[in-house]
């Protein structure tokens, strides 16, 4: 590992955060020295941040078709977002989707300040459109010392810009398999009561069979100065999901045909003639009060409810989900001075309840037949949480914080047999303590350790196999990170290189069984390499004749992750240790070029390669290595002072390359494979008009 990272701090020392130098957002030398961070409370640069955090803005957004989140989020080193198909997402950081069939687990998502991620431990990410976030911080690695459950890392989303301004916008998106995308914004009101109401709608008939999706949201934010001290924020969000499901392939499927859906196989119906889809409502409303009381001391509270409704019928059975929940975070805060150094304390509590009901019926060619079970999930869970940061005057920042957490599940079956079972996760801690050195004024190295703990959600406990499985215990680990950033040259290089070692034990791994259903295990003990770069580099910048900006960068992500002790469940005589985890390459590369003209045409231009991906624990089979490219070409003016539009055409997987996505792990039979789609196009307008 140590010639791996001597060799890329040599040759490619880069970046985890970066954006564009266009008309609007961050770019890389922004990000580092101007935008303010909030991970882990710090409310700093970048480059005063003793953490790994990436950072995406609107305009890295905007690199693309506008319709999706996915390759934006993959260009950060670390992270993983796959697309099984149109609206079935599942996010991956540092190999957290190793418990994910879909969706978001082990990873704490926070929306606009509200806790997103449930009491039970999913998220229902796809529940937000392109135009739902402004902008996204991940936090690689556990952030249970102030986040409560979670080993994977943490998503912070923001919804707002930074800078209030009256106007409306207009965004329109067309391109292949039937897709449409039309979102309309308007914002009133002033400084200091102001609001903001966005409508999206978006459909797709996708690429495979069995793929058409339908997305509806709508939200609304508003902001009230109360007093002088005083803001308060309130959100509100309703988001109608549709999604049909193909299933994954055999490889002989996938060969044959890939864009087809999974066929039906002796008494299991095909995915057609089941009608499996996912159909997914979510309320989500929160209050968010923030009071500075004197020049040392300020709160920070938020109070949230939500409601999500899910309907998935299978090819294995018909389920309907409910599952209400609200919750509070509080967060106090201390500035001070001792002798000539800064002091920053925080305290804080995170509570969470949730009361869910899951019915599984047959499935009757889409409808629901007779009753398989009836459950009943209560969940609640605290967080305590306190950190202390000093930065003194030599350049140094030092920052310490634990959390306590408590995890309770009750489990109530009414169906025949009925029965009742409780899992409690008590008194676990998550310390962290973390340091970092400025070089220079914009050059930093930083270290930390971090324990993590992850029990299991609601979906793990109860999977679809409809066995409750309460003997499986929490994830614990602990991480050691070091890392170094900064710019050069007057800030036209920028670069962010992170190293790490995770122990993990009790790992969660998933199981698929005959008929497709999950299940999980805890796969023993696992140990996690890594190595996560990024650069950047201004190639031209202001006063040019032709160009206003010309930029270069490079990602790259090095996995090595293993299983260190774990022998197969279904025979103790097979001793997997020492396989890779399935689902992770262990090299992904992401890279561009954008460039930017003075009368406003401009280029994006970017390159994505996977290394091939175990696809079980015995490592027999792997998903193949792929390339691809992705353009987007455009012009963008501001008019007059007041109207602005931009028009662009984008082109995905300009060279048609057949690869699978969002591959279905340790599946039974070898049914691992969902193909992802072919050489497409889309046309967008964005037109805005402030007053």
């Amino acid at each position: 590992m140590r010639e791996i990272f001597t060799i890329i701090l040599l040759i490619t020392i880069s970046v985890s955060t970066f954006g564009q130098e266009q008309n609007s957002g961050a770019d890389s030398t922004d990000v580092l020295e101007e935008v303010i961070i909030k991970g882990y409370e710090f409310n700093r640069r970048l480059i005063e941040v003793p953490a790994t955090i990436s950072v995406i803005s609107k305009a890295q957004f905007n690199r693309y078709n506008n319709i999706s989140l996915l390759p934006a989020l993959n260009t950060a080193p670390g992270v993983r977002m796959e697309e099984r198909s149109p609206g079935s997402y599942r996010l991956n950081i540092r190999g957290s989707s190793l418990r994910s069939p879909f969706g978001v687990r082990n990873v704490k998502v926070y929306y606009n300040n509200i806790p997103y991620t449930d009491p039970g431990g999913n998220t229902f990410f796809n529940q937000l459109g392109f135009y739902n976030i402004n902008s996204i911080e991940i936090i690689k690695g556990p952030g249970s010392s102030l986040y409560g459950a979670g080993t994977g890392g943490v998503i912070l989303l923001s919804g707002n810009e930074n800078k209030f301004q009256r106007g409306a916008s207009l965004n329109y998106t067309t391109g292949s398999f039937e897709t449409q995308s039309i979102h309309g914004n308007i914002k009133g009101g002033s400084e200091d009561l102001n609001h903001s109401i966005n409508l999206m709608y978006q459909k797709s008939d996708g690429y495979r069979v069995q793929t058409k999706m339908e997305r509806k949201v709508i939200s609304w934010d508003g902001r009230a100065k109360v007093g002088e001290k005083g803001t308060l924020r309130a959100h509100f969000l309703q988001g109608d999901l549709y999604y049909q499901t193909p299933g994954a392939l055999t490889l002989a499927e996938y060969t044959a045909n890939p864009k087809a859906a999974r066929p039906a196989a002796g008494p299991t119906p095909g995915a057609v003639e089941a009608k499996a889809a996912i159909f997914q409502k979510m309320y989500l409303a929160g209050l968010n009060y923030n009071l500075v009381w004197s020049s040392r001391w300020q709160n920070n509270t938020t109070l949230y409810g939500a409601y999500s409704r899910l309907v998935n019928p299978t090819t294995r059975n018909y389920e309907r989900r409910t599952e209400p929940h609200f919750g509070s975070r509080t967060v106090i805060q201390y500035n001070g001075n001792v002798n000539r150094s800064e002091l920053t304390w925080i305290g804080g509590a995170e509570a969470q309840q949730g009361f869910g009901t899951v019915k599984v019926y047959t499935n009757q060619q889409g409808d629901p037949g007779n009753l398989q079970s009836d459950d009943e999930i209560v969940t609640r869970q605290w967080s305590l949480f306190t950190q202390g940061t000093l930065e003194t005057p030599g350049g140094w920042i030092f920052t310490g914080g634990v959390s306590f957490n408590l995890l309770n599940v009750q489990l109530q079956r009414l169906s025949n047999p009925a029965s009742f079972q409780e899992k409690k996760y008590n008194n676990e801690f998550a310390p962290r303590v973390a340091v970092l050195k400025k070089l220079a004024p914009s050059v930093s190295v930083y270290a930390s350790v971090a324990r993590g703990y992850s029990p299991p959600t609601n979906a793990e406990l109860l999977p679809s196999t409809g066995v409750i499985s309460t003997e499986l215990e929490a994830e614990r680990g602990t991480n050691y990170e070091a890392g170094i950033r900064g710019s050069r040259l007057n800030g036209r290089l920028t670069f962010d290189v992170n190293a790490f070692y995770f122990r993990l034990n009790n790992t969660i791994s998933q199981r698929r069984d005959q008929s497709g259903a999950d299940f999980f295990v805890n796969a023993g003990k696992t140990n996690q390499k890594g190595l996560e770069s990024f650069i950047s580099y201004r190639l031209i910048g202001q006063y040019h004749p032709v160009f206003e900006n010309v930029k270069i960068w490079l990602s790259h992500t090095w996995h090595d992750f293993h299983y260190s002790d774990f022998q197969k469940v279904t025979d103790d005589t097979v001793d997997l240790s020492g396989k890779r985890l399935p689902s992770i390459p262990r090299h992904f590369v992401s890279a561009g070029v954008d460039a930017v003209t003075n009368i406003g045409f401009y280029a994006n231009v970017t390159y994505y390669y996977s290394d091939p991906i175990p696809l079980n624990d015995a490592n027999t089979d792997y998903a193949s290595s792929y390339n691809l490219a992705t353009a987007r070409i455009g012009f963008r003016k501001m008019l007059t002072k007041r109207y602005s539009f931009d028009l662009f055409g984008t082109a995905d997987n300009i060279f048609d390359v057949k690869y699978s996505l969002g591959n279905d792990i340790n599946a039974f039979g070898g049914r691992y494979y969902n193909a992802a789609p072919g050489r497409n196009f889309a046309l967008g307008v964005s037109m805005r008009y402030v007053w």
